[in-house]
């Protein structure tokens, strides 16, 4: 057997930290979460150290993970994912890691800081369209403990996004959100508005279409700007100005959201379109060239492989079409995310939500 590891050390830090000793558990130790032997030396608050001892016997590329004792406890990226395994393969070396979350006790995320879900109305009027329709807001956890100010993302097809979520399944932001709040990154107000059901693909349709008919798209980005915005600046505690306000969806949710931010630059700063269904009509890429006038604009676009021929080609050519208009990074950046198996499904979006909500609200470049 060799001994080509008996010099490595692991060096760890970890953004989260607590009372939990730390182990290394990997191919060499048939994966065992808790084995006294690889307990990690803590040398102060977020930082351990691993030596592997001389007589370490391993002749394999050596792959490892993080626990505090169980995999009811391992390591988790940021977004509360569970990462790929750690590789080493070159010897004598001091590996350094670093790890942002972690399980405890099975769970992904700390419910205490779950955010506050209220429902604004059952029934909230949308005058531009004579229709009402259920309104609901995710606080951040410590909102009425706190005097501060929030950024708002208004979200489309409230149904999908959390608690029992529907027969789709949901986005689980409300346990994506608190995730991000156990690392600071939770200050943020959602409106999370339902879809029109059996007349959700007219409502966000922005365009006519020749199978489906005139859409009413236009009138509900009208709403969402001019009626529901400033209700709900009224009463909560937001940022009101357009850098720290954004809209977003999925599918057809996220086409009305583009039409949204293309047609209310000055209202929209932040657009967080996943998958969006822009077969519904060609006339998206002209608008996105003679109305869009972004000042300080951060788009996030997330396209899959596995939901047609179509959609990242699709995506790839909004993009173009944006950029057609030579605009500085300075004034407008956009994040294109794409994913060769992913699928057209709310599981896949919960995926991507974190992401697009930290790079859009969180990342300054």
């Amino acid at each position: 057997m060799s001994n080509r590891y008996a010099s490595l050390a692991l060096e760890l830090t970890t953004a989260l930290d607590d009372e939990r000793p730390v182990f290394v558990a990997g191919n060499f130790c048939e994966w065992f979460p808790d084995i006294p032997r690889y307990q990690m030396q803590k040398i102060e608050a977020g930082k351990y150290h691993f030596q592997f001892p001389p007589d370490f016997q391993f002749d394999q590329s050596l792959e490892y993970k993080y626990t505090r004792g169980g995999w009811d406890q391992v390591e988790l990226d940021t977004f509360g994912e569970a990462p790929q395994n750690r590789k080493v393969i070159t010897k004598g070396i001091v590996q350094k890691d670093f790890v942002p979350y972690w399980r405890k006790n099975g769970a992904v995320y700390d419910t205490s800081f779950v955010p506050i879900i209220e429902t604004v109305a059952e029934r909230f009027e949308i005058p531009q369209l004579n229709r009402n329709r259920r309104v609901r807001i995710l606080l951040p956890y410590d909102y009425y403990t706190s005097k501060k100010s929030y950024p708002v993302l208004y979200l489309q097809d409230g149904q999908n996004l959390f608690g029992e979520g529907s027969a789709y399944g949901n986005w689980e932001i409300d346990k994506k959100m608190a995730i991000l709040s156990a690392q600071g990154k939770g200050d943020i107000i959602i409106v999370a508005i339902d879809h029109a059901e059996g007349d959700r693909l007219h409502e966000f349709a922005p365009y006519t279409h020749p199978k489906f008919g005139k859409g009413a798209g236009k009138k509900y980005a009208n709403f969402i700007v001019r009626t529901l915005k400033p209700y709900i600046d009224r009463h909560y505690r937001t940022l009101p100005e357009r850098q720290h306000t954004g809209i977003g969806g999925s599918s057809m949710g996220g086409l009305i959201s583009i039409y949204a931010g293309l047609m209310y630059p000055e209202i929209l700063g932040r657009l967080m379109i996943f998958s969006p269904s822009l077969w519904v009509s060609e006339k998206i890429y002209f608008d996105s060239i003679e109305f869009f006038n972004p000042l300080d604009t951060k788009i996030y676009v997330y396209a899959g492989g596995k939901e047609g021929q179509y959609m990242i080609p699709s995506v790839e050519r909004l993009k173009e079409a944006v950029f057609k208009q030579g605009w500085s990074p300075e004034r407008l950046r956009f994040q294109l995310s794409t994913d060769p198996k992913g699928e057209h499904t709310e599981a896949r979006w919960s995926k991507e939500f974190p992401k697009a909500l930290d790079w859009l609200f969180y990342q300054k470049s």
